[in-house]
C-alpha cells in the first residue's frame, strides 16, 4: 500500500489510515508503513518463533546505518569467540537484505551490540541449553543491545531475534525497534527437518539454502537421508565402490570435502547435519559389486522384478544380513559418518520398510537361517532383523570409543518405526537405552503413547501433517501452514514425560521434486542459468516448515490463526534472504488484515 500513516489497532491489526474508523485509534502511534507496525503490533510483534518467556517490545523507533552497528563479543575462549564473529557477519548480511533502498543513512547513530557467553564448548546435541535473553534501549546517543546466553547457539538465536526487529524504511536505512526485552528457551531440543537427497540428487547449493531458511527459522538439525535404494552419492574414503557403483552419474555425488563444509556450514547457523545410512532396507544401487570382490551377495533382491514381490517400492534392495562381509563393509561408512560429525554427534539407521518376503525368498538366507536353528516364522525374522541393528549398534559404540576414548558413555542411535517397534514385543528387540524411534505414524495413531508408556525416547514425524511431500503424489493430501502449525506433538509441556519426546521432524521425501526451477524460460534452461535460482523443492518446504518450527521451539497453545500475520512477516524475511517459499495467501489478504477471515 502507498498509504503513509499506519496504526496498530487494539485487536492487534496494522490498518492504513483509510480503513481506521475510530478517532481512538488515530490518536495512536503512527507508522511508517504496515511492516513498520508489525515490529511492535501484538505481543510478539513480527518474531518468528514465538519466545517462550517474557516479551515486551516499544512502539518507538530507531531510524539506523546497518554499517553503523558495532559489535562486542565477551566468550570465555577463542573458539566460542570466533564463532560469534561469525554469527555477526551473518546478522549484518540479512540486515543489508532488508534494506529497500540504500542502507546508508547519513547521521545515523550507532547501534551497540554486547553478546555475553559463558560456556566455552561448541557441543550441540539434545542436552544443549540454547536460551538467550534480549534488551535493547536507546538513549540521545546511541541504542544498546545487550545478548546473554549460555553457549554460542543462544546468542546465535538472539542474533535471530534482533533481526526480527529489524525492517526496512521508506527512505534510506533501516528502523529498530527503539525497546525490548525478551527472555526466551525452545521447548523441544531436537527441531528438524528430514531432506531426502537420493531419490532425487540435490546440489549442493539448495542444501545449503536449506541450512539459510532453518536457520531464520531456529530450527536445529538437519536429517541428512542422502542414500537410498535408488542411489548412493555421498563418498567414502574407505570404501570408494559404495559411490562408485551407486551415484546417479559422476557429477551426482558428494565428496568428503563436500560432506565436511556443509557441517560446518550448518553448525555455524546452530544446526546438527544428522545423517541416515539406511538398512537392512531402502539399501540397494552402491552394494552390487559383492560378488565381483568375492565378498558374496551384501544386497538382495537388487533390482528384483516385479518389485511388489521384493519390496515396498521399486528398485528393490535389501541388505543380507547373514553376511558378515556386509557388516564389515557398512561399519566402514559408519566410521567415515562419524568423522563427519562432532564427537557428540550420533547417527540415524533407518529401519523402516523392511519387507519380511524378500528375505523369505531369498535361498542363501533361509538355509543358513535353519543352520542357525531359526524356523521361517515371522518371529524369527523380526530377530534377525534385530539382531542386525544390534550388530551395527556395537560396531558404532567401538569407532566411537576408539576414535573418543575419554567419552564413555555408549550414545543412543535412531531408528524408523517399524514392525519392530510393535509395543508388543519392541522391549524384547530393541533395548530403550539404546534406540531412540522417529515415528512416522498419523496424528490418532496410539503408537506414540504406546512407545511413551514403555519408556522410549520419540522422535515425532506425524504423517498426516508433517510429511511435505504428501498432495504430490497417490491419494495423499496436501497439509498447508495451518495444519503443520496445529499438530501437537504427543505430550504438551508440565508432563513428567516430556524429557522422552526429543521434538520431532518435518519431512521432504524426494520421489517427486527436485531442484528444476519454478518459471525458467527454455533457454534459461538450456544455458543452465543459476543466477537467483528458483527450486521447486524450496516452495515444497517453505515456509511451511516454518510453522512447524514455532511448534517445536514454541509448542504454542494458541491455534494457527493467531499467528498468520507474524507467519507472513516471516514469509517475507524468507524472500528477502534469497528463499522462494509458496504463497500461503493473496498478497491483498496480507496488506488488508483482518478482512479474509
Amino acid at each position: 500500500s502507498v498509504c503513509s500513516k499506519w496504526y496498530c489497532d487494539a485487536t492487534d491489526l496494522c490498518l492504513p489510515e483509510e480503513e481506521v474508523l475510530t478517532s481512538a485509534v488515530r490518536a495512536q502511534k503512527q507508522f511508517e508503513s504496515q511492516r513498520d507496525c508489525r515490529l511492535s503490533c501484538g505481543k510478539y510483534g513480527s518474531i518468528w518463533p514465538m519466545p517462550t518467556g517474557d516479551c515486551s517490545l516499544s512502539h518507538d523507533r530507531v531510524h539506523f546505518d546497518p554499517w553503523k552497528v558495532r559489535f562486542n563479543v565477551v566468550a570465555p575462549n577463542a573458539v566460542t569467540t570466533q564463532f560469534l564473529r561469525e554469527t555477526n557477519r551473518l546478522f549484518v548480511s540479512n540486515l543489508l537484505k532488508e534494506c529497500t533502498r540504500n542502507c546508508t543513512l547519513t547521521g545515523s547513530k550507532e547501534v551497540l551490540v554486547k553478546a555475553t557467553v559463558n560456556d566455552s564448548s561448541l557441543l550441540l546435541d539434545w542436552a544443549t541449553d540454547e536460551s538467550y535473553m534480549m534488551v535493547v534501549r536507546t538513549t540521545d546517543t546511541a541504542s544498546f543491545v545487550d545478548i546473554k546466553a549460555a553457549t554460542v547457539y543462544g546468542a546465535r538465536h538472539a542474533f535471530e531475534t534482533l533481526s526480527n526487529l529489524v525492517t526496512g524504511s521508506r527512505g534510506n536505512g533501516l528502523l529498530l525497534v527503539s525497546g525490548a526485552r525478551i527472555n526466551d528457551a525452545p521447548v523441544y531440543p531436537h527441531r528438524g527437518l528430514l531432506l531426502d537427497t537420493a531419490r532425487n540428487f540435490l546440489p549442493l547449493r539448495y542444501i545449503r539454502s536449506t541450512l539459510d531458511a532453518m536457520a531464520a527459522s531456529k530450527l536445529n538439525v538437519l536429517h541428512w537421508h542422502v542414500v537410498d535404494t535408488h542411489s548412493f552419492p555421498l563418498e567414502i574414503t574407505r570404501v570408494p565402490e559404495m559411490q562408485r557403483y551407486g551415484a546417479y552419474s559422476t557429477t551426482q555425488t558428494y565428496s568428503r570435502t563436500d560432506a565436511v563444509n556443509l557441517v560446518k556450514y550448518a553448525r555455524l547457523r546452530g544446526i546438527r547435519i544428522l545423517v541416515e545410512i539406511d538398512g537392512p532396507s531402502h539399501a540397494g544401487n552402491g552394494w552390487q559389486w559383492g560378488p565381483s570382490a568375492g565378498l558374496g551377495n551384501m544386497s538382495v533382491c537388487l533390482n528384483r522384478s516385479p518389485w511388489r514381490n521384493y519390496c515396498v517400492q521399486p528398485p528393490c534392495g535389501q541388505l543380507n544380513p547373514l553376511n558378515d562381509h556386509m557388516y564389515a563393509v557398512l561399519k566402514e561408512i559408519l566410521e567415515d559418518v562419524a568423522e563427519l560429525g562432532a564427537p557428540e554427534e550420533t547417527i540415524h539407521m533407518g529401519g523402516d520398510e523392511v519387507y519380511l518376503q524378500c528375505w523369505n525368498r531369498t535361498e542363501e538366507i533361509t538355509n543358513e537361517m535353519r543352520t542357525l536353528g531359526y524356523d521361517l516364522s515371522e518371529a524369527s525374522f523380526l530377530r534377525l532383523w534385530s539382531r542386525f541393528h544390534q550388530r551395527n549398534v556395537e560396531a558404532w559404540d567401538d569407532i566411537n570409543h576408539r576414535m573418543y576414548p575419554n567419552i564413555r558413555d555408549n550414545k543412543p542411535v535412531i531408528l524408523w518405526s517399524s514392525r519392530l517397534t510393535d509395543p508388543q514385543h519392541i522391549e524384547q528387540l530393541l533395548p530403550k537405552e539404546r534406540f531412540i524411534i522417529q515415528t512416522w505414524v498419523g496424528a490418532q495413531d496410539s503408537l506414540n503413547r504406546d512407545l511413551l508408556q514403555r519408556g522410549y525416547r520419540l522422535l515425532i514425524s506425524t504423517k498426516d501433517a508433517w510429511y511435505l511431500d504428501h498432495g504430490f503424489w497417490g491419494s495423499t493430501k496436501y497439509y498447508n501452514w495451518r495444519k503443520v502449525y496445529d499438530n501437537t506433538l504427543p505430550l504438551g509441556s508440565g508432563s513428567p514425560q516430556l524429557r522422552q519426546v526429543l521434538g520431532g521432524e518435518v519431512c521432504m521425501w524426494s520421489e517427486y521434486v527436485d531442484q528444476n526451477a519454478l518459471g525458467k524460460s527454455t533457454i534459461a534452461r538450456l544455458l543452465d542459468i543459476v543466477v537467483n535460482p528458483t527450486s521447486l523443492i524450496e516452495a515444497r518446504i517453505w515456509p511451511r516448515a516454518g510453522a512447524a518450527a514455532e511448534r517445536l521451539w514454541s509448542n504454542p497453545k494458541s491455534a494457527a490463526y493467531l499467528a498468520q500475520r507474524r507467519f507472513y512477516r516471516y514469509r517475507e524475511r524468507l524472500i528477502a534472504r534469497g528463499i522462494h517459499p509458496d504463497a500461503v495467501i493473496p498478497h491483498w489478504c496480507v496488506l488488508h488484515e483482518g478482512q479474509c477471515l
